[in-house]
């Protein structure tokens, strides 16, 4: 770990690369870092389009979200399938 390094990542997002049945992820401590420090900024950049696209539309945040995510899964996003889940995941709870 990083002792210079005072971001706290979440569980969930650690999840992300604990294969079944093991404890320790696959990828080093520096690199899950900097896919989580990508997949939580991207998820606060949504917020304001996303929110606004819910009021435009009138619709439920749901909706707008799973929108953005076949749009996440649809492009070259540079993201992992359940990076994407993650982000939507995560930008569910930043728009309650």
């Amino acid at each position: 770990m990083d002792s210079d390094n005072q971001i706290i990542i979440p569980e969930s997002f650690i999840a992300l690369f604990v294969l079944s049945g093991r404890s320790k992820p696959t990828e080093p401590y520096r690199t899950v870092l900097q896919r989580y420090e990508l997949c939580e900024d991207l998820a606060c950049a949504l917020v304001d389009q996303a929110t606004t696209k819910k009021w435009e539309l009138g619709v439920e945040t749901q909706d707008i979200v799973q929108r953005i995510g076949l749009g996440l899964a649809g492009t070259d996003a540079g993201l992992s399938a359940l990076e994407a889940e993650w982000v939507c995941k995560r930008l569910t709870e930043l728009m309650a």
